[in-house]
C-alpha cells in the first residue's frame, strides 16, 4: 500500500519569494469524507486522479493515477464538489528536502501554506526561514476542507 507521510506549516509570505514561476493547479473532489477523499486534479498540462485514506497523525493512505486532461475537465465541470480548489504550486528546496509552496486564489485568497513529504513519520527536517506554525494536524487545512469553509469565512484574531 502507497502511503503520504507530510507535514504541513503556513507560509511568512514576508519571508518567502518564489524560486520558480509555479504551478497552476484546478482541483475538486468527488468524495471528501474524513476516512476517504477522491480527488481530480490538473496540474499545468497533466491530471491525475488520487485516493486517500484517512490522517493518523502525518500519514495516511495514498494512490494516484494520471488521467487524460479531457477525463479531469469533465469530473471537474460536472461530477466534483463545487466550489473547486484553485492554487499555484512552487516548489522550494530547503535542507535537502523538496517543499511544496500552495499559494491558493478565489475563496481561499491569502492563505500560503508549505507541505514536505518524508521518508518516515519521525524524519527530522530543517525548517525554511519562511516556514510559519506547524498546521499538520489541523483539518481545517487539508484542501478537502477547505472547499466546505474555505479560508475567507475563518474567523481571523
Amino acid at each position: 500500500m502507497a502511503t503520504e507521510i507530510e507535514r504541513k506549516f503556513r507560509v511568512n509570505t514576508d519571508a518567502w519569494v518564489p524560486t520558480d514561476p509555479g504551478t497552476h493547479f484546478k482541483q475538486g473532489y468527488l468524495s471528501s469524507e474524513k476516512e476517504r477523499v477522491v480527488r481530480v486534479r490538473i496540474e499545468g498540462a497533466t491530471a491525475k486522479l488520487t485516493i486517500k485514506g484517512l490522517t493518523t497523525g502525518v500519514t495516511r493512505a495514498e494512490f494516484e493515477y494520471t488521467i487524460p486532461v479531457d477525463d479531469a475537465t469533465a469530473m471537474l465541470d460536472h461530477l466534483c464538489e463545487q466550489p473547486l480548489i484553485d492554487k499555484h504550486r512552487f516548489v522550494e528546496m530547503h535542507g535537502g528536502r523538496r517543499w511544496e509552496v500552495d499559494v491558493f486564489h478565489g475563496d481561499n485568497e491569502g492563505l500560503v501554506v508549505a507541505e514536505v513529504e518524508l521518508p518516515s513519520a519521525d524524519a527530522s527536517i530543517t525548517l525554511p526561514p519562511w516556514a510559519g506554525d506547524e498546521v499538520s494536524g489541523d483539518p481545517r487545512f487539508f484542501n478537502s476542507n477547505l472547499l466546505k469553509q474555505p479560508f475567507s469565512t475563518w474567523r481571523r484574531s
